[in-house]
């Protein structure tokens, strides 16, 4: 009886060893060099799934989705507090490619919170901001800035509604002297009222009302007064 050979092939040794050498599904911790740390799933060698990385030097640490090596989804990221030793949350919320990117929250101290829309790891979009000085924005962002219309309210009551650009009151507004029982709406350009109407809204209960009462208009046609002296700034928003 003839004798067939067997043709299955053997891996090389060190074949075999790279093979096993690949992380892939769910690992213990896997420590590096440096001192960094990695607990989580692992896919072609790469964090991928749920995972938790520590940087040593850093002094930092993301827990949540990873995507081919990279924060992509939904985590948490927080940063060793030297006063009490303990990690402290910085952000939460959504990421894509290592940045914050979708709805999240960031702590920047224990009174100033932002809460909103993320674009490429900046405030970008829809967001509401508590300040340190107990100021509150909520509105269109763009780069970290105000940008489109919103909102923000001061510490002492008084708030303005209206257009940005570039951080500063910029397009129509209306700002309301709470404090005063006045309101001024018109134009503003780099944050500076140019032209308006200013007129009494609340007065008789205001805090600090003005001592006098303002004048009634009495232009023949104040709205026309208005849009020639706004035509003066159109330039800049065309």
């Amino acid at each position: 009886m003839p004798f067939l050979k067997n043709n299955h092939k053997v891996q090389p040794l060190a074949k075999l060893w790279d093979t096993k050498a690949q992380k892939n599904g769910l690992r213990k911790t896997v420590y590096s060099v440096n001192g960094d740390e990695y607990t989580g799933e692992w896919q072609d060698n790469k964090r991928h799934g749920k995972g938790t990385q520590v940087w040593k030097k850093a002094a930092a640490i993301y827990d949540g989705d990873w995507k081919f090596g990279k924060c992509e989804g939904y985590g948490t990221y927080s940063k060793l507090c030297p006063k009490t030793n303990q990690y402290a949350r910085l952000y939460s919320g959504e990421w894509k490619n290592n940045k914050k990117h979708g709805h999240g929250t960031y702590f920047y101290s224990a009174s100033a919170v932002y809460k909103g829309e993320w674009s490429d790891g900046r405030r970008s979009g829809w967001g509401r901001m508590h300040y340190d000085n107990g100021e509150i924005y909520e509105g269109a962002w763009l780069h970290d800035k105000h940008h489109g219309l919103g909102m923000i309210q001061l510490a002492n009551g008084n708030r303005y509604e209206g257009s940005w650009q570039d951080g500063k009151k910029n397009g129509h507004g209306r700002f309301l002297f709470r404090e005063r029982g006045q309101v001024y709406e018109g134009l503003w350009v780099d944050g500076v009222c140019k032209c308006g109407t200013l007129s009494d809204c609340g007065r008789d209960v205001a805090p600090m009302p003005s001592k006098f009462p303002i004048p009634k208009v009495e232009l023949l046609d104040a709205q026309l007064v208005l849009m020639e002296a706004e035509s003066t700034f159109f330039k800049k928003f065309l």
